[in-house]
């Protein structure tokens, strides 16, 4: 199994290094032709309208719909990522994105850079909170009926799975607890065996 990592922005190194520290192989993810050799795709933090533009460009945006529509790919993202796989934003202009996850987020949430924060959360099924950074977070105002909520704040929906698709508001590779992560593997294993 091969887990690609967006990285034309963002903190694409701290979930490289996280994947990689639970010894899954590790594919930075820049062309096209690299997203039809990983099995899930992580999206990483950062700005979300510069990495939709750059999706655009280089052509990653119709590759990642494609095999994920081909039923060949998990994807999971975190903070602007989470934006990035959105149907819908509130409040915004035309920002490409890849509307595959059926939820409205609303953008800086929690607030400016300023108003980062940490909190433990309870996610479902996990037996233990989880410790969660954020840092300019969106949070969620609207989940379509196949989506789950697996944990939420007072504002409202922060990690979702939607299928094969994961977001979460939080994020999880700054910290040291591997469980997102590994939730994510589970998922991208099972795209893995469906090619089979």
């Amino acid at each position: 199994m091969v887990i690609g990592v967006l990285a034309l922005q963002g903190d694409f190194r701290e979930h490289a290094s996280m994947v990689r520290s639970l010894g899954v192989e590790v594919c930075l993810v820049r062309l096209p032709e690299e997203v039809d050799s990983v099995d899930g795709l992580i999206i990483p933090g950062g700005e979300s309208t510069t990495m939709g533009k750059l999706m655009v460009k280089y052509g990653l945006e119709q590759a990642i719909i494609d095999r994920f529509n081909a039923g060949r790919l998990a994807i999971y993202g975190t903070c602007a990522g989470m934006i990035v796989l959105a149907r819908d934003i509130e409040g915004s202009q035309v920002q490409p994105h890849l509307g595959l996850l059926d939820v409205t987020v609303q953008r800086n949430a929690f607030g400016r850079q300023k108003e980062s924060s940490e909190e433990d959360l309870e996610i479902e099924g996990l037996d233990t909170p989880l410790h969660a950074l954020f840092i300019r977070a969106p949070v969620i105002i609207r989940t379509g009926p196949s989506v789950d909520v697996l944990a939420r704040v007072a504002q409202g929906p922060v990690y979702v799975q939607q299928g094969r698709l994961l977001a979460s508001s939080f994020h999880p590779e700054l910290g040291r607890d591997t469980r997102v992560h590994e939730h994510f593997l589970q998922l991208a294993e099972q795209s893995s065996n469906q090619e089979v």
